[in-house]
């Protein structure tokens, strides 16, 4: 059902009449940015509201129902929305079918149908363009891979005279102009075909509602994920009443931009999406999650500073089992975590399903990502972690075999292990460990110390200059490792092994690449922006 209503904020006009789609929900965490202006996911089966320029739209059925221009003769062009608009973003699901050379992207400040600012996806590359009395400019360009059949969240912001252009999250370009200071949405195919879903508009940063929402509260409708991402290892196993990780879906949105909003909305019960717009400085040292969440940066450079995220219940020696109110289901992405006076990021107390991927880890007090006292089902991919000694830890004391004997099951895949001398990880008890498909450049000391009776299965890793790449008998009592299809670079040894260990594919289905193609994949992934 579409609902059309005022709403009056910056760069928006006193009543401008905007449409906006019940249970919209897109982007990589699931809502949109700011202050919701327009929305439409053409569900209704039409495109009322949209007026067109060239080639031939209609709404279809591509997974669910979209927008598709599926002529390739000529540009072709969509508008919606209000004319008076100035400083707003506008996304949308763009699925490109057929490039012939040319482009397809999104529209914002249009005047007409040749006179507008867009960004444009050219199969590799994406370009900031603006359209002057039919004459199309490039203003600026960066890397942007978007092959044809594939689905992307495509977002232009225009606030003042910057404008940004965002693929999946990830900033791919910028640039500053002041041709257009206001305009519609839009939608273009540039001699190309494609189709286009789930279209909104919302304020952009540094463009807020002149009414602001409390920042703890929610911005966005709520909703349910569609096309969550997919987690691969124990986070994904069925396990102490929890199937999966999958964070804050089916809740709100919020985004926050200051220490308040944000320690507000980690505590708060039930399910939540919480988006991290620029860098956090808080107040430290360590900071309690609650369960079902997911925080996610904005951009390649969102984070925190100055403190660490805690996934877990206070620590209680006489609690051995896991507890009926442990921690769960949190997911971590796309954050860059810095200057830490403790932990980045802990989980600890039978905490379980925790998703921890794709981010930057560096020059913290203690450990990056340490996870103990009885955790499991945590999987720990795509993680970039440098600048630091004491890297991750798994199992904090060989005297606590009480708490974690048979718990402690993690994956860490697809990680950057990059020159982090040490607990890389190092891991007590916990079985089957599983690390794989891991990047470890110039560890000084050791990359995996497997002890005090865990199990550790190592394969297709990369280790290059890494002095001692495993080992058994690292410190203290022994553990056990099974190793296969590792390449060791440079100056790297494998290390001590032995032992039987548990099958990490009795717990779930992976598939673990050659490790001569692990490099080039962890390079081009790991870290922030790449999701």
């Amino acid at each position: 059902m579409q609902l059309t209503m005022p709403i009056s904020s910056r760069g928006v006009g006193a009543a401008a009449a905007v449409t906006l789609v019940a249970a919209v929900v897109v982007g990589a965490a699931g809502a949109a940015l700011g202050a919701p202006l327009f929305a439409d996911d053409f569900e209704d089966g039409n495109t009322n509201g949209w007026s067109k320029s060239g080639g031939s739209w209609s709404v279809v059925t591509d997974g669910s129902r979209a927008l598709r221009q599926a002529g390739t003769s000529s540009d072709a062009r969509a508008f919606a929305g209000a004319s008076t608009w100035t400083d707003y973003a506008v996304q949308a699901r763009v699925r490109p079918i057929a490039y012939n050379g040319q482009s397809v992207g999104v529209i914002a400040r249009a005047q007409s149908s040749g006179n507008y600012y867009a960004l444009a996806l050219t199969g590799g590359q994406a370009r900031l363009v603006k359209r002057v009395g039919g004459t199309t400019s490039t203003i600026a360009t960066g890397v942007a891979s978007v092959p044809a059949g594939t689905w992307a969240t495509v977002r232009l912001e225009v606030a003042g005279a910057t404008l940004r252009g965002l693929v999946d999250g990830a900033q791919v370009v910028t640039a500053t102009d002041t041709t257009f200071t206001a305009g519609r949405l839009g939608l273009l195919t540039t001699y190309a075909s494609a189709t286009f879903d789930d279209v909104t508009a919302d304020t952009a940063p540094g463009a807020p509602p002149s009414s602001s929402p409390t920042p703890s509260q929610p911005t966005d409708p709520p909703g349910e994920c569609t096309d969550p991402p997919v987690v691969v290892g124990f986070a994904a196993v069925n396990a102490w009443g929890q199937n999966g990780t999958t964070g804050g879906c089916g809740g709100p949105t919020v985004t926050v931009g200051d220490a308040t909003a944000f320690l507000a909305a980690i505590a708060r019960p039930g399910p939540l999406i919480i988006r991290v717009n620029g860098v956090i400085t808080l107040p430290g040292p360590m900071h309690d999650v609650t369960s079902d969440k997911t925080i996610l940066g904005i951009g390649a450079a969102s984070g925190l500073t100055g403190g660490g995220l805690n996934i877990g219940l206070p620590v209680d020696d006489a609690v051995t089992a896991p507890p009926a109110d442990a921690v769960h289901n949190v997911i971590i992405r796309n954050l860059v975590f810095t200057g830490t006076p403790d932990d980045a990021i802990n989980v600890q107390m039978f905490s379980h399903h925790v998703w921890i991927d794709h981010n930057d880890l560096s020059r913290g007090y203690d450990g990056l990502v340490d996870i103990k006292r009885g955790s499991s089902y945590v999987t720990v991919s795509w993680n970039h972690t440098h600048h630091h000694t004491k890297n991750m830890l798994l199992g904090h004391d060989d005297g606590n075999g009480a708490q974690d004997t048979g718990q402690l099951k993690v994956t860490y895949h697809h990680n950057f292990f990059d020159r982090t001398p040490q607990r890389n990880p190092r891991v007590r008890f916990g079985e089957p460990v599983h690390v794989f498909n891991n990047y470890f450049l110039y560890n000084t000391d050791i990359g995996v110390a497997c002890q005090a009776s865990a199990g550790c299965v190592i394969e297709h890793n990369v280790f290059e200059d890494t002095e001692e790449a495993y080992a058994i008998d690292y410190a203290g009592p022994k553990g056990r490792i099974v190793a296969r299809g590792n390449l060791f670079i440079g100056e790297s040894a494998p290390g001590t092994i032995g032992g039987t260990v548990q099958e990490p594919g009795t717990y779930y289905g992976y598939t673990a690449q050659s490790a001569d193609t692990v490099k080039a994949a962890v390079l081009a992934g790991a870290g922030t922006g790449h999701i």
